[in-house]
């Protein structure tokens, strides 16, 4: 399966950036693309592991439940 480089903006606007056979290849990539962004968090680039870039945009869009408060 492959990484997918994602850049995600607000209200969830997803743009496929790259696609890389390894982790290492797509860290690298992603860290050089969050390093030549103009303004930090104008858009987060996200790396997704995933079947199909179709997979990936539904893991990207999924929401996550917050973890929990610590030993309560």
């Amino acid at each position: 399966m492959p990484y997918f480089l994602y850049a995600v903006q607000p209200f969830a606007q997803l743009e496929q950036l790259a696609e890389c056979p390894t982790f290492p290849e797509a860290s690298r990539q992603a860290k050089s693309l969050r390093a030549a962004q103009p303004a930090p968090g104008a858009r987060r680039i996200r790396i997704v592991f995933a079947d199909t870039p179709l997979a990936a945009e539904d893991l990207l869009l999924q929401v996550r439940e917050a973890p929990p408060d610590g030993d309560d």
